[in-house]
């Protein structure tokens, strides 16, 4: 009997004990069962502030999306961007050009002239002013404007093209007027086809005068200053007609080296076959 109490008081003493540490029975992988643990009560934790004092106990989730994650809206894929050079650009600018945003012909290209002109036709219509393209910009611009048609895509000139000079109107001839800022491929004294074109700077000019086509190269680099110079027509003593992607990108905002730089690429390929060598080349005012 004695025995038996003592018994009783062993389990209860290390009964006492084992709660007093917080034990809890863990489950065990010995394939006798699963125990589940005993509930306990966390520690409090300290503040934000730094002091002692336990933290308010937390508000149970309601399901709601907090206001963070609400209040930014969605930010939407931009399609047109500084430096591409599309078919889609093109139709960017013949459309931006309709609705008076656009002054020159439209190259395919977009560079600063093109993002400045995105830009102001998002300020007027209240749209974020990135000066590039998304989807809601260009379903606006679409919303207001027709289809371009080609002659708009990819129209004769920008510039206009003035009275052509007297030596320009007899054989064939690169008639270059530094006035408009043109070149006219003339036959006969008429205008097959005509160009924006861009002239050297007061440093490196552009020569005046009549000249011949004496070379041509398709792909061309120059030795001089290292540029590509693409379908190139030389007439003058290293100067000549050849296609710029420095005047595609930043229009009349740079010059060249004394060449006549032209801008549409696709045009000027079509002149280069057309052109041989020979054929005169007029440079004047």
């Amino acid at each position: 009997m004695k025995r038996s109490s003592v018994i009783r008081r062993a389990v209860l003493v290390a009964t006492a004990v084992a709660l007093a540490a917080g034990c809890t029975a863990q489950a065990s992988d010995t394939g006798k069962g699963t125990v589940s643990p005993a509930p306990t009560t966390a520690a409090p934790t300290a503040s934000a502030t730094g002091d002692d004092k336990p933290s308010s106990p937390a508000t149970p989730s309601t399901g709601t999306p907090s206001a963070s994650a609400t209040t930014e809206p969605p930010k939407t894929k931009v399609i047109m961007d500084d430096g591409d050079e599309t078919a889609q650009v093109r139709e960017l600018q013949a459309r931006l050009r309709q609705v008076g945003y656009f002054d020159r012909a439209p190259t395919g290209f977009f560079g600063t002239m093109t993002a400045g002109a995105v830009k102001a036709f998002q300020k007027k219509r209240e749209l974020p002013q990135t000066g590039t393209v998304d989807e809601t910009t260009w379903q606006k611009l679409i919303g207001m404007t027709r289809e371009p048609t080609a002659d708009e895509l990819r129209p004769a000139t920008t510039n206009k093209l003035d009275a052509p000079d007297p030596r320009c109107l007899t054989g064939r001839v690169l008639c270059i007027s530094k006035e408009s800022r043109t070149l006219a491929w003339m036959i006969d004294g008429k205008v097959v086809s005509s160009f924006d074109v861009r002239f050297g700077s007061e440093n490196t000019p552009t020569r005046e005068g009549e000249f011949k086509v004496e070379w041509k190269a398709r792909d061309w680099t120059s030795t001089i200053y290292h540029t590509p110079m693409p379908y190139a027509m030389f007439f003058s003593r290293g100067q000549a007609v050849h296609y710029s992607a420095d005047f595609a990108a930043r229009g009349y905002n740079g010059a060249s080296h004394g060449c006549v730089n032209v801008r549409d690429k696709g045009k000027l390929a079509v002149l280069f076959d057309q052109v041989k060598v020979g054929d005169k080349v007029v440079v004047h005012w």
